[in-house]
């Protein structure tokens, strides 16, 4: 996800994708540690998501 396509949302949709990527991540790491997981790189990349979630928010609270 783009960090301009983040910047369009609103704060409350900004939050509700927070926890879809942050259930997404959790979900990630337990395939990994089981062993299911076949693309690896989709954990760095909800990391980033989650990231860059988390700075759109900050800036639009200040």
């Amino acid at each position: 996800m783009k960090a301009s396509e983040i910047r369009d949302l609103s704060v409350e949709d900004l939050g509700k994708k927070k926890e879809e990527l942050d259930q997404e991540l959790f979900n990630l790491r337990f395939q990994l540690h089981t062993g299911h997981l076949e693309n690896t790189v989709r954990v760095n990349q909800a990391k980033k998501d989650i990231a860059r979630v988390n700075t759109v928010l900050r800036e639009k609270s200040a």
